[in-house]
């Protein structure tokens, strides 16, 4: 890997835009990594093609749900169909042919009613929306708005609409094309956690808040493990502007790994800036869209509802055609209800209406189902990250995200 040759002040944004073009003349020329977006619609609710740029979202494994696809190949596959690099594809996981190992929460009928109340939460319920541009895209799409409380109802038939619409196959690409992954058919890639807001010196053992420094180290260690195939924002450092952290984050672990990397915009203003790195990066607008190095996440906040930030990128990510994470974050319990299905029913509800919004957008582009949904501990009120619980919410949000075709990233093992 050839590092980027990029320096940022602390109290500034990322050098101009034009500063990026030396440093794209140093690296590996970009060729397409995969086919785009092309083939009929899927049956039934929807297939998505997964952040194959900076993937978002929160730490975790990433995976590609397809019934009847093909049995396990070897991790890098032959050339894609329309030519351009190979993509990295990592064995299939509960497939016969390999014996590996699957774990199904729930029987398809129990699957069908999550998803019928979910539908029905959305319907006669709905969802929050702060922003008015939000609000507008969801009233011409069809939805019943009422614009004095900002809650928006979704009609099942918009939902189901939207889970056909998204992609089938999605990719993760990375500055390095070898790298490049593809979400199918029950593929799993592995990505560190994000986002740490202390760290422990490696050097001094001291605790303490990170700074951009540490985001140079999270990265490169991130591409030095062959198990490890993305990149997620580590740490936030505390050493740049807040208003610039996104775009100081992003920069600084893209030139120290070659494997696709996610970021944490919260803005559109963030998803114009990072778009537009990228774009540079890249080599221009047609690689861009070969290869788009960019991915966005968000997190709708429980229960129901869809602020600013969350909606901002939605729109910006699904505009520029960018693979976009939709990942709830509930706390059963604390912020949802205290059962594993009620809880589902919720978190559900909000990643479909994040979908819903970004197919509104653009209908076909790339979203992921996400999830780092878990329990809360009553005794302390903090989020039980590592539980049983945390499994048995990521493995069924995984069958759930089976269940409409859509790839997953879930939080833990």
């Amino acid at each position: 890997m050839v590092p980027m040759q990029m320096t940022v002040a602390a109290d500034t944004e990322p050098q101009s835009i034009t500063a990026y073009a030396s440093v794209r003349d140093k690296l590996p020329r970009r060729v397409p990594a995969a086919e785009l977006y092309s083939g009929p619609p899927r049956s039934y609710a929807g297939a998505s093609r997964a952040a194959r740029p900076l993937g978002p979202a929160s730490g975790g494994s990433l995976a590609a749900h397809r019934p009847g696809a093909s049995s396990a190949a070897s991790p890098i596959d032959a050339q894609p169909a329309n030519g351009g690099a190979a993509v990295k594809r990592n064995l299939h996981a509960g497939r016969p042919s390999s014996g590996g190992l699957s774990l199904n929460v729930f029987t398809e009928a129990e699957l069908d009613d999550i998803h019928l109340s979910s539908l029905e939460v959305l319907e006669r319920t709905g969802v929050w929306v702060e922003a008015d541009d939000a609000l507008a895209i969801f009233k011409d799409g069809g939805c019943p708005v009422d614009r004095e409380t900002r809650m928006v109802r979704i009609p099942p038939h918009l939902v189901e609409e939207a889970i056909r619409s998204a992609p089938p196959k999605n990719y993760l690409c990375g500055r390095d094309p070898d790298h490049d992954i593809v979400l199918e058919a029950g593929r799993v890639y592995f990505s560190n956690f994000d986002e740490g807001i202390m760290v422990v010196d490696l050097r001094t053992g001291e605790y303490r808040h990170p700074v951009l420094d540490d985001v140079h180290d999270a990265a490169r260690l991130v591409d030095a493990l062959p198990d490890i195939d993305t990149y997620e924002s580590a740490v936030h450092p505390q050493d740049v502007p807040e208003e610039t952290a996104t775009l100081h984050k992003w920069e600084a672990a893209i030139r120290n790994t070659g494997k696709p990397v996610g970021t944490e915009a919260t803005s559109a203003y963030d998803c114009r800036k990072l778009i537009e790195m990228a774009t540079v990066i890249a080599g221009g607008e047609d690689e861009f869209h070969r290869r788009p190095l960019i991915g966005f996440g968000v997190c709708p906040v429980s229960p129901l509802k869809l602020p600013r930030d969350v909606t901002e990128v939605v729109i910006e990510s699904a505009r520029a055609w960018c693979p976009d994470t939709v990942l709830s974050m509930a706390m059963a319990g604390g912020s949802s209800p205290v059962t594993l299905a009620g809880t589902l029913v919720l978190h559900n509800a909000e990643v479909l209406s994040g979908i819903v919004l970004a197919q509104l957008v653009e209908r076909g582009c790339p979203v992921t189902y996400g999830t780092s949904t878990t329990a809360m501990d009553l005794k302390l009120a903090a989020a039980t990250v590592g539980s049983p619980e945390l499994a048995l919410f990521s493995a069924a949000c995984a069958q759930i995200a089976k269940r409409y075709l859509l790839p997953s990233f879930v939080a833990g093992l």
